[in-house]
């Protein structure tokens, strides 16, 4: 499947720069989560002091008074330790939190804004993985992993420089390991960007096909089909885990080298260090604190090297979404955008025109879906498109609501060029009932107050009754009556008949019909033809139809055949001149041109 989105091959931290614009309006959070963990490695570091002093002052001394107060110390110190630890993951916490929900409206409102022609080629499981896998990668190494690795860097740091303190001999024996512990971390660092790259690449490869199919189902359990999207989910899946595995291995390779190299250079310090206790070079409690702070540094190194693969991989989840907010919509307002004159009182609105417009789809950029196609539609008059598939009446609606922008010509709206209107400005003046009708998982109150969501209650019951939707107050719950997912609930004539209310609802100066009643049977489809009959009246209507019969009373008929208007009339004269028009009515009605 064609993905939109480039992929690099080299990743770096630099794509966590996009979390910059959303920790600056939590300034105060974060120098709070900041202060406290300062104070909590601190008090870490301190404790080893503590430790010397409860060993050397207490233990040494056989006296019980200083031992009591060692103890107590090192109580204060544990106890303030734990208050800033948990404020420091309070902090961190509700940043990651915050973060994560700004990110997924950002993301929302950025994709819910794109072009449809963005959506030829992207796909939608892959759009989702980025809103939620992603940014609960982000969001745990906000609320978890950039606080702890800062404070095991801390750590490092300040451990050393007392093991410094402490013994500058056992210190260096320390220190001769640093190289060969960091020249892992950044040669297996470079592995894992591009390896945990690949491996949410492969997760959001199993989302979009599982919302494909998952989309499907009827139609999966229809062909028999279980099986095969069985075994075909099962070869994503397993694509994914060899690609996690091979990052869990790269990790797993570098934990090991760090932790043996780390460690194996404290045992060798506390070897030579307990040759010095029993020399009497050092102290017992400078051994202990040595330790303390020997630990503690092969600890933080060690965390920090497991936590630096959770840096990169958040690096490449960062990657993907700073990609998808780069995307820009194609459809956009213009920077003075023009105003559609007001709609007359009592008056028909909606003057349409096409003139020599010529266009291609950004997927099938070989083909022109229209070809200097002109086309004029009063105010109030009704034209039905006509002609095979494929010939360009789909797209002429397209191109109307400003889904695209044609490649040459013009479209005007009431003599206004659309290209200089702002895109929610034109839709406004537009109604449309799709082939297809979207029914949203709310009630049937909420589905039809989608054309008009200012929209009263009383205002959405009449477009009902208008739509002949009376099965709405049949439903155990009237209109209130939870739908189900895509309309599940309804049959497909119920769906279409909720998809006309909204129209009428919108009460569109322009109102567009693609097989409005398609899935309706006989008796429905004459009532809701009689409630468009009077829909029409007072604006324009633009019918796209394949049964000829819902369109022979149109005021004008227009034929077209790859992207042109062929032919042009009424009926009946359409009828007595051959052409397309009369071979697809002999198909229907069986009559003679």
């Amino acid at each position: 499947m064609p993905t939109p989105l480039p992929k690099r091959r080299r990743l770096r931290l630099g794509p966590l720069a996009v979390l910059l614009p959303y920790l600056r309006p939590y300034r105060l959070r974060t120098l709070g989560a900041l202060a406290a963990l300062l104070t909590a490695a601190a008090l870490v570091l301190t404790l080893g002091q503590g430790l010397r002093r409860l060993i050397d002052v207490g233990f040494a001394t056989g006296d019980t008074t200083h031992l009591d107060h060692a103890a107590l110390g090192l109580v204060v110190i544990v106890a303030a330790l734990a208050f800033a630890t948990a404020a420091r993951f309070h902090q961190v916490s509700w940043l990651g939190e915050r973060i994560a929900a700004d990110l997924r409206r950002d993301m929302f409102d950025r994709v819910i804004m794109l072009s449809p022609a963005f959506f030829e080629t992207a796909r939608v499981g892959d759009i989702l993985t980025r809103l939620t896998a992603d940014i609960s990668v982000l969001q745990a190494l906000i609320g978890s992993a950039i606080s702890q690795w800062l404070r095991n860097a801390i750590l490092l740091l300040g451990a050393f420089t007392m093991l410094l303190v402490t013994s500058a001999k056992l210190a260096g024996i320390v220190l001769l390991v640093v190289p060969l512990v960091v020249v892992p971390l950044v040669l297996f660092g470079r592995r894992e960007r591009r390896l945990s790259r690949a491996a949410q690449d492969r997760v959001a490869d199993i989302g979009a096909y599982a919302e494909e199919t998952l989309n499907a189902l009827r139609t999966v359990q229809a062909f028999t089909h279980e099986p095969i999207d069985r075994a075909r989910f099962a070869a994503e899946a397993e694509r994914s885990v060899r690609a996690a595995l091979r990052r869990v291995q790269t990790r797993a390779t570098q934990i090991l080298i760090v932790i043996l190299l780390g460690f194996g250079a404290i045992v060798f310090s506390l070897w030579v260090g307990g040759r010095d206790v029993i020399a009497g070079a050092m102290s017992g409690g400078d051994l202990s604190a040595f330790v303390f702070y020997a630990v503690l540094t092969a600890t933080s190194g060690a965390q920090m090297s497991e936590l630096f693969g959770e840096l990169q991989r958040a690096s490449g989840a960062a990657d993907r979404l700073r990609e998808l907010l780069a995307e820009r919509p194609t459809i956009t307002a213009p920077p003075r955008p023009l105003r559609l004159p007001a709609r007359p009182e009592g008056r028909p609105g909606g003057h349409v025109s096409f003139e020599a417009v010529t266009f291609r789809y950004p997927a099938r950029p070989d083909v022109s879906a229209l070809a200097d196609f002109s086309l004029s539609v009063a105010p109030g008059e009704t034209v039905a498109l006509v002609g095979p598939s494929g010939a360009g009446k789909t797209t002429v609606l397209q191109l109307l609501l400003r889904f695209y922008d044609p490649g040459r010509g013009v479209i005007r709206l009431d003599g206004v060029d659309i290209a200089q209107v702002a895109p929610e400005d034109l839709r406004r003046r537009i109604g449309i009932v799709p082939q297809d009708p979207v029914i949203f998982s709310a009630s049937a109150l909420e589905n039809i107050r989608y054309g008009r969501p200012e929209a009263i209650e009383a205002e959405v019951r009449a477009a009902g009754k208008a739509a002949h939707a009376g099965f709405l107050d049949l439903l155990p719950e009237g209109y209130d009556t939870f739908l189900g997912e895509k309309g599940i609930r309804l049959s497909g004539g119920q769906r279409q008949r909720i998809a006309i209310a909204r129209a009428i609802l919108r009460d569109p100066a322009v109102l567009l019909l693609d097989e409005a009643t398609s899935a309706l049977d006989a008796e429905s489809e004459q009532a809701v033809q009689q409630a468009l009959a009077t829909l029409s009246r007072d604006r324009t209507t633009i019918v796209i139809a394949h049964r000829l019969a819902t369109v022979r009373n149109a005021d004008r008929i227009v034929v077209i055949d790859a992207g042109r208007v062929v032919a042009t009339g009424t009926h009946e004269s359409l009828i007595r001149e051959g052409g397309i028009y009369a071979r697809l009515a002999r198909l229907q009605f069986s009559v003679e041109a």
